[in-house]
């Protein structure tokens, strides 16, 4: 059966970037720069973006092409065919499809909310003119606590249902017809939503008669004078660390199973940089001129560190509806919001579950109806208890394991194994190979050295501090340990079955490998 392919290089270059653009764009970012020092948290995040974020996409880029030459779509058999006489290193390769089914358990019931909130803006249907009427509205949509507008979870269970059955449509058309036809509309038109939504913030001015000084361009500067001192702090750069990882979705796997799907002539450089480029345009430029500086706006220097301390969702779901309820044409602003964040949702989602898919395509043989329908049946059951037990820590603790742990722990073990096992002379060539740039040499060096020393310092840094209370469950609630426990089983009997997988694939394998593609 043979593999598919991108129909064209635009489309490859959008699906990463669309996975890339996400949440994390418009509300993890302006969180995480307004609570690290402001404009001094940019320089730990450009240093990372630098000697991190770029090198593992140019890593993931060349070796998911590389092991596409093989049959191989996910990491398990990309990493065996980078070590071939290491029978262990395709167990390592499980965290890449692992980690990202874990986050698409949790992100895809998340992203039912947006499409959510999008109707009520429509329809006008929100119930709070503060924080806390609006805090309370969505408490009772998600069904955490009775309000007057919803009875339990029936609203966010529909839309919920429409919102994976749209992942599984996109996903069940295939990589052309499906991902590629998705990215290219999607993320265009959800550039364009927050272009316009920038431009209205930024014309905004003083909402506020009796707070001249309140504008957008005051929430600017709350977001972007540094803070300097800040830099003394070891967590402000493991934030930035983190944040790059996590907005350019590298150490997850997704990028390795886009790109298995190019041919052995086609460019990962410059491709690669492309797609670091849109994001960072989306994440910085657009993602940092919406939420902060409107927010700074309506409710000034003292309360907007809170309204920044308080968290993406309560950012995203409760002070930006409850702005846009306060300027003109506030509905179709809210619903461009809320639609923007949808399409960035998806477009991250799909990206999710398509390791999974492939790794039942590439190994056992399976048509792509019958992948879906199995991989889809499971990430339906799997997706239930983060829906019924929301305020137990479930969501909370799958977002560490699968959204931090194995995004860090991979993005080690990939960058090891392409620039010391493989050796950085032969990724420096794979890299080049049909590359229409040539990569500085400096990141040779940097390949090599720097980026597997930032993510094992990462990894260490997180054992020193805040490894054991993680493991001993020290900031868990007592009321919600059992549920904690019961998801930690749950994830370690996923982890061990998709190792049994690969066991079998490769005890029914025959003897040596060839590529499917001429070099």
């Amino acid at each position: 059966m043979a593999r598919q392919s991108w129909g064209s290089r635009i489309g490859v270059i959008l699906a990463v970037a669309g996975s890339a653009v996400g949440l994390g764009n418009f509300l993890r970012f302006p969180v995480q720069a307004a609570g690290n020092g402001g404009g001094a948290y940019m320089i730990p995040y450009f240093i990372s973006l630098l000697v991190l974020g770029i090198p593992l996409m140019w890593v993931e880029w060349t070796i998911g092409r590389y092991g596409g030459l093989f049959g191989h779509g996910t990491a398990p058999g990309i990493f065996h065919s980078l070590w071939e006489k290491n029978r262990f290193i395709k167990y390592f390769g499980v965290i890449g499809i692992f980690g990202p089914l874990v986050i698409f358990i949790y992100y895809v019931y998340i992203e039912s909310w947006l499409l959510g909130y999008a109707w009520f803006s429509l329809t006008g249907a929100y119930r709070g003119t503060d924080q806390a009427g609006l805090q309370a509205f969505l408490a009772g949509y998600q069904g955490l606590q009775p309000h007057p507008s919803f009875h339990g979870i029936g609203w966010a269970y529909l839309f919920f249902l429409i919102t994976f059955g749209i992942n599984m449509w996109v996903l069940s058309r295939g990589i052309v017809k499906g991902i590629e036809w998705l990215n290219l509309w999607a993320l265009p038109l959800l550039l364009i939503f927050a272009v316009i939504l920038t431009i209205r913030v930024l014309t905004l001015g003083a909402p506020n008669p009796a707070h001249p000084d309140w504008t957008t361009s005051a929430g600017l500067g709350f977001l972007w004078n540094p803070d300097f001192s800040a830099l003394r702090d070891a967590k402000v750069w493991l934030a930035a660390a983190g944040q790059v990882l996590f907005t350019l979705s590298v150490g997850i796997g997704v990028i390795l199973t886009y790109a298995s799907y190019l041919t052995r002539e086609k460019d990962v450089a410059l491709s690669g940089l492309t797609a670091v480029a849109t994001n960072e345009f989306a994440e910085v430029i657009l993602g940092g001129s919406i939420a902060i500086p409107i927010a700074f706006a309506f409710f000034g220097p003292q309360q907007i560190v809170s309204v920044a301390k308080s968290g993406a969702f309560n950012l995203g779901f409760v002070s930006m509806p409850l702005i846009f309820q306060q300027i003109s044409g506030g509905n179709l602003f809210a619903f461009l919001w809320f639609a923007l964040l949808f399409l960035a949702g998806l477009t991250s989602s799909i990206s999710l579950l398509q390791p999974a898919i492939a790794f039942m395509e590439d190994e056992f043989r399976l048509p792509r109806w019958q992948v879906g329908l199995l991989v889809g049946l499971i990430a339906l059951a799997a997706t239930q208890p983060v829906i019924f037990f929301l305020g137990k820590g479930v969501l909370d603790e799958l977002d560490f394991w699968g959204g931090t742990f194995c995004l860090v722990l991979f993005a080690a073990v990939e960058v090891i194994l392409f620039g010391w096992i493989f050796g950085i002379d032969r990724a420096w060539e794979e890299i080049h190979h049909g590359a229409d740039l040539r990569i500085p040499k400096i990141y040779k060096f940097i390949l090599k050295y720097v980026t597997p020393l930032f993510t094992l310092t990462i990894l260490t840094t997180w054992f020193w501090q805040d490894g054991l209370p993680v493991i001993l469950m020290k900031n868990v609630l007592a009321a919600n340990k059992p549920y904690v426990f019961a998801t930690r089983l749950g994830l370690t009997a996923l982890f061990l079955l998709l190792c049994y997988l690969v066991h079998i694939v490769w005890k029914r394998r025959p003897a040596g490998k060839g590529r499917l593609h001429a070099a």
